[in-house]
């Protein structure tokens, strides 16, 4: 990689922790804006205050105090890692790993973790050198979600980080005007590798302001963007994104102000979804594709479009058994279970499904996506997934099973409506109805937690 970069706030030193001016808005909230140099000023008072060692777990709630701290722990020249839970045992398992760990956080935890310290109530600040980092130092270990199995570990460098985030800029850029500052609010937590790319990098390195707080519940997005100037760019989920349509559309007294754009990713964003955000909030859907593997590689407009255009840069190969992703940012291709099919010539791509997703079972085909889709399709059914299990004992095929949140109906009645657009060898058995289904902060679900459901639930 180059000596410099060009990011949204100009050319900047690939050893600069952070680009723009001293006078830019890196995030804001209810109290008002904080500028980039009283930022730098506490990254460095906090990397003073840090304890000796070679990896910490980031588990701020504020996605400042998270930024700060991320920061600083690059600054010392250690690494983040960013576990696909918060839950305490898998916590537990990470600082196992790895050794000369410790945890930060921002709030005070039940149980605490081991190596826990927790950031001071009002940040320290110190004047100092420059702060700049090793462009081929890890600055993070992200994991994948578990979705498929047992999480993997995804090393992430500092220079294919800023190759990254560039990319990011250059797929969005456009949806708001070329002489502002856009205003990001964000729902997904910045643990994840799609809020670490668009909540906390996009901020750090180009002209992009974040809200400090994480969102959830649709009154608390819409107050979120209260909160922030003109322009403003909504980065969310699918789950999320479904759930602020439902409430606008249930109380006329929820009002979004005008947005530049909103930002999906993490699954697969129904067209009619993005339609109807598009419609009740005027402004275009962009949905972008990535993994913790890849990071963000590809953008479409969900609501008019089926065909992925890859970042500048990007080529996605198909294989027999996936995909390989060449990208300016990776150091070498990264195989993916995703199967595509490429449509023309500057190499857009549809996705055809996940290899692990593939059914054959008497000589039929099928996919656990299209299953899931119209497991979800039945009326009366609020949210699904159907999911293979293992093999048993003396048989090479693993059964098919489902868990469904349907308030109003039973398994049988879901079976029933079922037969009419799935064959026979495909129904699923179990079937079992739960009050919700164990998703994550980026709505994903793990398998194990399916199946851990799936065994508790009552028929």
């Amino acid at each position: 990689m180059s000596a410099v970069i060009e990011d949204g706030a100009g050319t900047i030193d690939a050893t600069a922790l952070a680009g723009g001016t001293a006078a830019r808005t890196i995030a804001f909230g209810p109290a008002g804006p904080i500028g980039l140099h009283t930022f730098l000023r506490q990254v460095r008072a906090l990397a003073a205050w840090l304890p000796e060692g070679r990896h910490a777990i980031n588990l701020c709630e504020d996605r400042y105090r998270f930024l700060v701290a991320f920061c600083a722990v690059a600054v010392r020249g250690q690494v983040t890692l960013l576990p696909p839970s918060r839950a305490p045992a898998v916590i537990v398992d990470e600082l196992q790993r790895h050794a000369d760990s410790y945890c930060l956080g921002d709030e005070a935890l039940e149980p605490q973790p081991p190596r826990y310290r927790r950031l001071p109530e009002s940040l320290p600040e110190s004047d100092g050198a420059a702060l700049q980092v090793d462009a081929a130092a890890l600055a993070a270990i992200g994991f994948t979600s578990g979705s498929t199995g047992e999480p993997v570990p995804n090393p992430k460098a500092w220079a294919g980080l800023r190759a990254s985030t560039a990319q990011n800029l250059a797929a969005l850029r456009d949806l708001w005007p070329a002489d502002a500052s856009v205003h990001l609010v964000a729902t997904v937590p910045p643990q994840h590798m799609y809020g670490m790319e668009l909540s906390v990098l996009l901020p750090l390195l180009a002209d992009v302001a974040v809200h400090a707080a994480r969102p959830f519940f649709p009154h608390d997005i819409v107050r979120a963007l209260h909160d922030a100037p003109a322009p403003r760019l909504l980065v969310s989920t699918p789950v999320h994104l479904r759930a602020l349509v439902e409430a606008c559309a249930a109380d006329p007294g929820i009002a979004l102000p005008p947005l530049a754009g909103i930002v999906s990713a993490t699954a697969p964003l129904p067209s009619e979804l993005a339609a109807a955000a598009e419609a009740r909030f005027g402004c275009e859907v962009r949905e972008l594709f990535g993994s913790t593997e890849t990071c963000v590689i590809a953008r479409r407009r969900s609501a008019r479009e089926q065909a992925w255009t890859p970042l500048p840069g990007v080529r996605v190969q198909p294989q027999p058994d996936g995909s390989l992703v060449h990208a300016p940012h990776l150091p070498a291709p990264v195989a993916l279970a995703d199967l595509v099919e490429i449509v023309d010539a500057q190499g857009r791509f549809v996705l055809r499904g996940r290899n692990a997703d593939l059914l054959e079972i008497a000589g039929k085909r099928a996919s656990l996506g299209d299953l899931t889709r119209k497991l979800q399709a039945v009326p009366g059914v609020l949210d699904g997934a159907v999911f293979q299990l293992e093999p048993g004992a003396g048989n090479g095929i693993g059964r098919i099973a489902a868990l469904a949140v349907a308030p109003q109906l039973d398994a049988p009645a879901i079976l029933q409506a079922l037969r009419c657009s799935i064959d026979p060898v495909f129904l699923p058995r179990p079937l079992k109805c739960v009050p919700a289904l164990p998703r994550n902060a980026t709505g994903k679900l793990p398998r194990a937690a399916l199946l851990a459901l799936l065994n508790g639930a009552n028929d």
